[in-house]
This record gives structure tokens, C-alpha cells and sequence, in this order.
């Protein structure tokens, strides 16, 4: 049996509704940030990295978002009881999936954390205020490449869900506490609608997991 290690609100959402979207059947286990147990040892011997998403697999712990996701995509390569297989056949398809994924851990997830995790940059209490100023116009531009660049509509590719959705719609439900007003990007806007109205995140919602 699978085991996810999550938080609320943070990007381990993304590995549940994936899951959901597979079928793959797994548990969940909650790990309190306000009691900073990512901090302890019995976290630190899954992922000494002390953050989440963790998953725990019969060889052992994964860590990392994208690679999480990645190994559930080859778990169940015919895809989940819609039908979506998550990561394209096509190589050049699957490369853009990998594209996408890589911007939003590189990118977009770290000008998002510069709102409350400046300690992982800077020392002074100065420097933690002048990130989180930064961060609604870092997380807008971050929207308006994404809205220009990247969303065919309604998915990123267009009609077929991929692993990049779940990964990029968790990212979305963060943007109204990085002051980013979705409707500005129209787009993005549709995208997140549509990934609403997938019962994986349903589910993953009824769970207390996502943010807003």
C-alpha cells in the first residue's frame, strides 16, 4: 500500500489528486507542521530533507513532487477509470509535461515561498519583509508567462489531463494568499474551474488538503 505524507495546503495535494485520477488505492498520514514534526527523526528517516510530499512505496520512500508523480504515471501507464494515462506516449508531448513541472518546482513554487519561508534565504528580519513584498508581483509575472506560454485550454495540453494539472492547479489554490488575482488571467482562470470540477479534486477538497 502506497503512503502519502502530507501537510494541508502544500503541494503533496498534488500527489493525492493524481492517485485519485490513477485509481491507485492509498493512506494517508498527516504530518503537523505547527508541531514541527517534519523537523523530528521519524520524519527525518522517510525524507531527511524535512519537507512533504513523501511517499512511501514498497521500496521504499520517494521524495520530490515531480518525481512522485512521474512514478505513479508509470504505476498505472493505461490510465485511471477516466482514462487519463497522466504522462503522454508521445516524447516530445511528455518532455513539455516534464517542462511545465520543472518551471513550477523551480520557479513558481519558490517565488511562492518567499512569502514565509525567507529564513531558507536570509538572516535579517529586513530581508524576510522585502521577499514577501516581492512575492504578489514574482507570483503575477509567474501567472502571466504561464497564461501566454503555457495553457492550451482547458488543461496545459489542451483537451488531455496530464501530471502537470494536478501539479499546477494545487499551485493555484495558493494564489489568493500570494494577493494574485486568478481572474486577471483568464486562462488560468478556466483551467482552475475545470480542475474543479474533476472528483479527484473533490475528494482531495473534502479531505481539508487544499488551500481555499
Amino acid at each position: 500500500m502506497l503512503v502519502l505524507h502530507y501537510a494541508p495546503g502544500t503541494i503533496a495535494s498534488a500527489v493525492a489528486i493524481a492517485l485519485e485520477e490513477l485509481g491507485l488505492p492509498y493512506e494517508l498520514q498527516q504530518v503537523s507542521f505547527a508541531e514541527a514534526e517534519q523537523t523530528g527523526p521519524a520524519f527525518h528517516a522517510l525524507n531527511p530533507k524535512g519537507r512533504v510530499p513523501v511517499l512511501v512505496t514498497a521500496r521504499g520512500p520517494l521524495t520530490e513532487t515531480g518525481a512522485i508523480l512521474e512514478y505513479l504515471a508509470q504505476l498505472a501507464p493505461a490510465g485511471g477509470p477516466e482514462g487519463a494515462a497522466l504522462m503522454p506516449a508521445d516524447a516530445y508531448d511528455a518532455a513539455r509535461v516534464r517542462s511545465v513541472m520543472y518551471y513550477l518546482a523551480s520557479t513558481v513554487h519558490v517565488a511562492h515561498a518567499h512569502m514565509r519561508r525567507g529564513t531558507r534565504w536570509a538572516t535579517q528580519e529586513s530581508s524576510f519583509a522585502d521577499m514577501a513584498a516581492k512575492v504578489p508581483q514574482n507570483m503575477a509575472d509567474c501567472c502571466a508567462f504561464l497564461e501566454d506560454n503555457v495553457i492550451e485550454g482547458p488543461f496545459v495540453l489542451g483537451e488531455t489531463l496530464t501530471l502537470a494539472d494536478p501539479y499546477l492547479y494545487v499551485i493555484t489554490t495558493w494564489l489568493k494568499a500570494d494577493e494574485v488575482d486568478i481572474a486577471e488571467y483568464p486562462k488560468l482562470a478556466v483551467f482552475a474551474a475545470a480542475m474543479e470540477e474533476r472528483a479527484s479534486v473533490a475528494t482531495v477538497r473534502s479531505r481539508n488538503m487544499l488551500s481555499r
